[in-house]
């Protein structure tokens, strides 16, 4: 994607900005990061579920999905490096507001996220291995493995385990795009913006599009940013090209899963679950058809996409909880040096949300998700995604980022497109929910 900002020098900078490094692969690490973070089982299954029931019809919105995310990771990566403060710093900034609506959802939201990703894990592990333990033993053990990968290793080790697991997703994915032999003229024309005719075809394809790749994860880019040791202005073009190679990994995920519904599941007329038991039936279609190799490898990346998100949230967000403590005691400006020196992720508040990730969910696993808590995350969840954007409008328009690195016409035009589609998405979910229920 090109260069948003609209600006690359400005007389009214007094301080030398360090030298722009060359955007180089070698560099590449976040991005990719961000990419099996924010792939999850339920995005896949969503991407089937549209290409089972419209076939080619909905590619073009998966592909704007992921031209949306990129906007929104590259404004989050750009506040971190532009301004060498972190994104929490920035949302404190413009009020308490920001720190109570963060505070009540990381809390609400990670207990119930623990669980559903456990769960998660634990599906292609049982189908797999369907006579070793029950699937809640299994979600169990999903759990405590990575509350002890991240507690033990900082980022570096972090990020090269997440970029195996990227590998064997697009493995998998491609493989499977390519063995249902997908009808690349449809394809193409797939990618004229129309809707399918049926009711409330708008707000499906809108939550398509707002579905490709990530939620709190597109926050947690800017920490990742810095945990590699990309402080200041001078890694803004090797960033970039990380967030683009973040989001064409997502969509090469995307459109293959797409592809696999179209072909596989269209054409035969057969409908699965939405949730992640869908892709759990997708392994006994593809063992059907296939066969049990095909339908095994299928599992295997299906469980490298679902851990790769639970790892990724204890790590990002983990980080992001340990920068709220440490503003909410007051030390001053958050500056992305502390995430670079890895002092975060030694810090007792990191530690602290890496249990709450973990242990409270497990009762969930066990008892089932209290209703109205349900809800609550539902809520919060929505609202995230527009909080997001709209604030990274006000952040990078506004003194507190230099001028040289404010947004430009395109980079406002995609946030505002973004805040926009997640605003109706939030409105939409809240409107959906059972309050009669509720009270």
């Amino acid at each position: 994607m090109a260069d948003t900002t609209g600006n690359t020098t400005d007389a009214h900078v007094t301080a030398p900005e360090p030298p722009l490094r060359k955007a180089s692969w070698r560099y590449i690490g976040p991005g990719i990061v961000v990419a099996a973070t924010g792939v999850g089982a339920g995005d896949l299954v969503a991407t089937l579920i549209a290409g089972s029931n419209f076939g080619y019809t909905l590619l073009w919105a998966a592909i704007v999905g992921c031209l949306v995310k990129i906007s929104l990771a590259e404004a989050a990566g750009r506040w971190h490096l532009a301004t060498g403060r972190t994104l929490f710093d920035g949302w404190a900034s413009l009020g308490r507001w920001t720190t109570w609506f963060f505070a009540v959802y990381v809390v609400i939201w990670g207990f119930v996220y623990g669980a559903a990703a456990m769960s998660s894990s634990a599906l292609p592990l049982q189908a797999l291995f369907p006579d070793v333990m029950d699937l809640k033993w299994w979600g169990v053990a999903c759990g405590l493995v990575g509350l002890v990968f991240v507690w033990f290793n900082k980022y570096a080790v972090f990020e090269k385990v997440m970029t195996v697991l990227v590998g064997v997703m697009f493995l998998v994915t491609v493989y499977l795009a390519i063995r249902v032999t997908p009808h690349l003229g449809d394809a193409v024309a797939g990618l004229l913006p129309v809707l399918p005719d049926e009711k409330d075809s708008v707000l499906n394809t809108l939550g398509l599009i707002g579905g490709v790749g990530g939620t709190i994860t597109l926050a947690a880019y800017g920490y990742w940013v810095n945990a590699k040791g990309w402080t200041d202005t001078g890694w803004m073009k090797v960033m970039r090209l990380d967030n683009r190679v973040a989001y064409i990994t997502t969509g090469i995920f995307v459109v293959a899963m797409l592809f696999v519904g179209a072909e596989l599941l269209h054409s035969a007329n057969v409908a699965i679950a939405s949730g992640d038991k869908g892709l759990v039936q997708l392994a006994d279609i593809l063992e059907d058809k296939y066969g049990t190799a095909t339908a095994k490898f299928f599992l295997i990346g299906f469980f490298a996409t679902s851990f790769t998100s639970l790892i990724g949230v204890w790590h990002g967000v983990s980080l992001m909880f340990a920068d709220f403590v440490a503003r909410y005691r007051g030390r001053g400006e958050l500056k992305g040096e502390k995430v670079a020196t890895g002092e975060r992720e030694r810090s007792w508040p990191f530690r602290a949300y890496l249990l709450w990730l973990t242990f409270p969910p497990i009762v969930l696993l066990f008892q089932g998700q209290p209703f109205r808590l349900v809800i609550l995350y539902g809520v919060l969840g929505a609202a995230f995604m527009p909080f997001l954007a709209l604030t990274l409008v006000w952040l990078l328009n506004s003194s507190r980022t230099p001028r040289a690195w404010r947004n430009g016409l395109l980079s406002n035009a995609m946030l505002a497109v973004a805040g926009l589609l997640f605003l109706v998405l939030c409105v939409k979910q809240i409107w959906d929910q059972p309050w009669s229920e509720f009270f």
